[in-house]
C-alpha cells in the first residue's frame, strides 16, 4: 500500500513537469509545424493536391533552391575571388566549357527524353542525383578554381535543363479540373522563384563557413528532391496520347510547331529575343558593376540590388498573368506589348544610362519576360495540337536556352561601357520586335476575327 501511495504520489509530481514539457515541445515545434502545413495549403489549393500539381510545385522549389546554391557558390569562386580582367577570363572559360558544348547537347535532351516517356520520375529523379553527386565533386576544387570543376559544371548544368524539359512534359499530366495550363505553369514557377529568393542569402550564409558548404548544402537538396520525384503520381509516367514535335517540318503526315500557325513561332521569336537580353545582362552587368558600381555602393551590392529588382519583376510577372485570366487579354498582344515595352526600357536605359535606369531595366526586363514566357505557353496549349503538346514545350525551352547562351557570350564580348552595352541590349530586343510583332497582331486579329475569344486568353 505504501509503494502504491508513493508510485502516485511521483506520478502527480511527475505530471506537471511531464504536460511542460510538452507545451514546451509544441511550442518550439509549432513555427515549423505551422510552416509546413501552411506551405502543403498553398501548394495544394484549388485540387492540385488531388492531381499531384502540389507535389511538382514542391520538387520544382527544391530544385530551384538547389540551382541557387550551386550559383552561389560557382560565382564566388569564378567571379568574386579574382581581380575584374581575370575574372572575365575565367567567365569566358566557364561559358566555352559549359555553355558552348550545351548548346550542342541542348537539342539532343528533348528527343532523348522523348525516348523515354515511360520513365519520366526517375528522369527527374536521375537529374537531382546526378547534380547531388556532382556537387560533392565540385566542393573538392571550388576553392581554387581549378579547371576540373568546369566539366562538372556542364554536368549540372546539362541535368538541371534536363529536368526542366521534363518538368515542362509532366505539367499537362498533372492538370488539376478548370486549371489551365498556363495557371499550373505560373504556380510551378513562382514556387521555384520564392524557393530562390529564400535559398540565395542561406548560400551566402553558407558561403561564410567555407567555399564548399553552399555545395553541401545544394547536395542535401537535390538528394531531397530525388526522394520527392520518385513520390510524383503514377500517370506522370503516362505517355498514352502523345508523339513527338519537330521544330522543322519533316513531311506533312508529322506535327511540327511550322504547321500550327504563326502564333507559336512569332512568340518564340520574340521570347527568344527576351531571352538573349537576359543572359546579355546577366553577363555584362556582372562585369560593369563590379568596375563601376552604383553610386555608394559596393560591387556586391550593387549587384544584389539590380539582382533582387530583376527577381521581383519577374515574381510580380508571374503573378500577372494569373490576374490576367477572363479578361480576354490575347497571348499574341500581350508578347507584343511585353517586347515593345522592354525595348522601350532598353532605348532609355541607353540614352540616360544611370544606376536608377539599370535596375528599372532589370525589373522591366523580369517582368516582361515572365508574362512573356507564359503567354507564349498559352499559346502553345491553344494552337499545337494535345497528341505533342509536351513534346513542343520541350523543344520550345531548348530553343530559348540557346538564346541565352548567345545573349550571354554577346555580354562577355563587349568593351565595358555602359551606354554602348545598353544600346547592343535595345537592338537585340529590335531585331525580336521587327521579326516577330507584326506577325503577333495579325495573329491576333485573325484570332479575333475566328471568334471564341476563350481559347485566345491566357488562361
Amino acid at each position: 500500500m505504501a509503494a502504491a501511495r508513493s508510485s502516485a504520489r511521483s506520478h502527480d509530481h511527475a505530471g506537471p513537469l511531464s504536460r511542460a514539457g510538452r507545451t514546451v515541445g509544441r511550442a518550439l515545434h509549432l513555427p515549423f509545424t505551422g510552416t509546413a502545413k501552411g506551405i502543403r495549403k498553398a501548394t495544394h489549393a484549388h485540387g492540385a493536391g488531388e492531381s499531384g500539381l502540389g507535389k511538382l510545385i514542391e520538387l520544382h522549389a527544391v530544385n530551384g533552391a538547389g540551382d541557387v546554391m550551386i550559383t552561389v557558390a560557382l560565382a564566388s569562386t569564378v567571379f568574386f575571388s579574382v581581380p575584374t580582367d581575370e575574372a572575365r577570363g575565367r567567365v569566358a572559360l566557364y561559358l566555352a566549357i559549359t555553355m558552348a558544348p550545351f548548346t550542342l547537347l541542348a537539342p539532343v535532351i528533348g528527343p532523348l527524353l522523348d525516348r523515354i516517356p515511360h520513365g519520366r520520375r526517375a528522369a527527374m529523379a536521375g537529374a537531382m542525383l546526378t547534380r547531388a553527386v556532382l556537387a560533392v565533386a565540385m566542393s573538392g576544387a571550388v576553392a581554387t578554381g581549378g579547371i576540373q570543376l568546369y566539366p562538372a559544371a556542364l554536368g549540372v548544368l546539362v541535368a538541371s535543363k534536363a529536368y526542366g524539359v521534363v518538368r515542362s512534359a509532366v505539367v499537362p499530366r498533372l492538370l488539376p479540373p478548370d486549371f489551365s495550363l498556363v495557371k499550373a505553369n505560373s504556380r510551378v514557377t513562382l514556387a521555384g522563384l520564392l524557393a530562390t529568393g529564400i535559398a540565395a542569402p542561406a548560400g551566402a550564409a553558407l558561403q561564410l563557413v567555407g567555399p564548399g558548404w553552399p555545395l553541401y548544402g545544394a547536395c542535401a537538396l537535390f538528394l531531397l528532391g530525388t526522394f520527392w520525384a520518385f513520390r510524383m503520381p503514377h500517370k506522370v509516367d503516362s505517355a498514352k496520347g502523345e508523339r513527338r514535335a519537330h521544330l522543322l517540318t519533316h513531311g506533312e503526315k508529322r506535327p511540327s510547331l511550322r504547321t500550327v500557325g504563326p502564333s507559336v513561332l512569332h512568340g518564340l521569336q520574340a521570347n527568344a529575343s527576351q531571352r538573349m537580353l537576359s543572359g546579355f545582362l546577366i553577363f555584362f552587368l556582372a562585369f560593369l558593376l563590379r568596375e563601376h558600381p552604383l553610386s555608394g555602393q559596393s560591387a556586391a551590392v550593387s549587384l544584389g540590388m539590380v539582382a533582387v529588382a530583376a527577381g521581383v519583376g519577374n515574381a510580380c510577372g508571374t503573378a500577372v498573368g494569373s490576374l490576367l485570366r477572363d479578361r480576354g487579354h490575347g497571348p499574341e498582344v500581350i508578347i507584343a506589348t511585353m517586347l515593345s515595352v522592354v525595348l522601350g526600357t532598353a532605348i532609355c536605359t541607353a540614352v540616360f544610362f544611370g544606376g536608377l535606369m539599370v535596375a528599372v531595366l532589370g525589373a522591366v526586363a523580369g517582368l516582361t519576360q515572365a508574362l512573356s514566357k507564359l503567354s507564349l505557353d498559352a499559346t502553345i496549349q491553344r494552337d499545337v495540337p494535345e497528341a505533342v503538346r509536351t513534346s513542343a514545350f520541350a523543344r520550345s525551352e531548348t530553343a530559348l536556352q540557346m538564346a541565352w547562351v548567345v545573349g550571354g557570350a554577346i555580354g562577355i564580348a563587349l568593351p565595358l561601357n555602359g551606354t554602348l552595352g545598353m544600346s547592343v541590349a535595345a537592338g537585340l530586343l529590335a531585331l525580336g520586335w521587327l521579326l516577330s510583332v507584326r506577325g503577333l497582331l495579325a495573329a491576333a486579329r485573325r484570332h479575333r476575327r475566328l471568334g471564341d475569344p476563350a481559347k485566345a486568353r491566357v488562361a
